[in-house]
């Protein structure tokens, strides 16, 4: 019902070097559909006989995990602050 999992894209060749995309997919299913997710996670890079794999750095997803984060925070504080005003006039 819940998957996720690394595919490998179709590999192009210029040259002497391939670059085969990497992703990841998060796939949900249920009996009348499905959902699917993907997002890029690095790029393989294959000279000769080495390959290696170069991470791909998603900033729009960090910065907007930091802004939920910061949204959370700045609602806890506020509702102490309310519980804390409420407590001195109830006093």
């Amino acid at each position: 019902m819940i998957q996720c999992q690394t595919v490998s894209g179709s590999p192009v060749t210029v040259g002497e070097v391939t670059l085969t995309p990497q992703s990841q997919a998060l796939t949900i299913r249920w009996p009348s559909g499905g959902w699917v997710w993907n997002r890029p996670v690095a790029v393989l890079v294959e000279q000769g006989q080495q390959a290696t794999r170069v991470p791909i750095v998603d900033v729009t997803r960090a910065l907007q995990l930091g802004l939920l984060s910061l949204s959370v925070v700045f609602g806890i504080v506020t509702f102490a602050l309310m519980i804390g005003q409420r407590r001195d006039r109830n006093g």
